[in-house]
């Protein structure tokens, strides 16, 4: 299992999900352009002294992230408020990528249409969208009970 920022724009969400991965043990995928400088220091604070134990791949672009997941495998699975299908009925499996957006934007068309699974997190009427790395934790939290991975632990 693995998290994918597309394009992140905010330093405090970024580090955030720095601090996710750490905890549960799944690497993070940053696919740049940020925008914001990468050793912005809103970045180190949210991560925290979590950033120096997560596990994270850089990309240059979307297309040198492609060509790394690839080689590794897996489905695209992409968390956005236009899906169809809530986050908890579907299937994850452990080699699945969750892909997040822009916190301004989403993701483009192009991205979505590679995406194998879409899957969105169900909300009161009326509301727009949660913070992308309390959507990120949801999602994966599901994603990793589904896979097993808190069968019967308490430590990853």
């Amino acid at each position: 299992m693995r998290l994918a920022l597309f394009q992140p724009d905010i330093p405090q969400n970024t580090g955030a999900l720095m601090r996710i991965g750490a905890c549960f043990r799944v690497p993070l995928d940053i696919i740049e352009p940020c925008g914001f400088p990468f050793d912005d220091r809103r970045l180190r604070r949210t991560a925290m002294d979590y950033g120096e134990t997560a596990v994270m791949e850089r990309h240059a672009s979307w297309e040198a992230f492609l060509a790394t997941h690839e080689g590794r495998g897996g489905r695209l699975v992409l968390l956005t408020t236009s899906a169809i299908v809530n986050h908890g009925a579907f299937s994850y499996a452990p080699d699945d990528t969750l892909l997040l957006g822009r916190e301004s934007a989403g993701v483009p068309s192009h991205v979505t249409a590679r995406a194998e699974g879409r899957v969105r997190i169900p909300m009161a009427d009326g509301l727009r969208s949660l913070n992308v790395a309390v959507a990120g934790a949801i999602v994966l939290a599901e994603a990793l009970r589904q896979t097993g991975v808190f069968a019967g632990k308490l430590t990853l």
